[in-house]
């Protein structure tokens, strides 16, 4: 079952510049190596911005860069499904005006419901309301069980168009992938 949101766009026309940082479960669970997202995103950024003349574009392309691939594997971190052999996938691609990120990961069957209902309403609201209105919820909330702002700030912020994808790649047991894509127009 393959069910989509947003902004996704499946036939996506691959570029022949990309750069894919894939983090495989195996030896060390991936939640361990929560540390090293802000260094991948770090060098995505880097590695980006060479190809930006000016200074101020660079600078400019570094930090979006580096603060929505932070956001998309601190994500596909904290939301993979540990029993889960599958990997985490971020891959970045520079189009002529665009920069679209690509990241993947398995999620938890029993979450997907309350996952695609946060979509369904950050598809549907305003933005900067919803945004307002998680503030409000994460200033009241003890618990502290997620603050839904990575997304928020990335549309609002960064003026980004985000779409999902829900893959089912295996039944028995329940396997499911979830792929997020953001265009981040230069």
């Amino acid at each position: 079952m393959t069910k989509i949101f947003g902004d996704f766009i499946e036939d996506f026309i691959n570029s022949q510049e990309y750069l894919e940082i894939v983090f495989s479960p195996g030896s060390v669970p991936l939640k361990q190596r929560w540390r090293t997202n802000g260094l991948s995103a770090d060098f995505m950024a880097d590695y980006f911005a060479v190809f930006f003349a000016k200074s101020e574009t660079k600078a400019e392309v570094k930090s979006s860069v580096s603060f929505i691939a932070n956001e998309l594997l601190e994500n596909a971190m904290k939301f993979n499904d540990e029993t889960s052999d599958h990997s985490i996938r971020l891959t970045l691609q520079l189009h002529e005006d665009t920069l679209v990120f690509l990241s993947t990961n398995s999620i938890n069957p029993q979450e997907v419901g309350k996952f695609q209902a946060f979509i369904q309403e950050l598809v549907t609201c305003d933005p900067g309301e919803l945004y307002i209105s998680q503030l409000e919820k994460n200033a009241e909330d003890e618990t502290h069980t997620g603050s839904r702002l990575g997304l928020l700030t990335m549309i609002n912020d960064y003026l980004v168009k985000i779409g999902w994808k829900f893959n089912t790649i295996q039944k028995n047991p329940e396997v499911i992938t979830v792929s997020t894509m953001v265009h981040l127009t230069l």
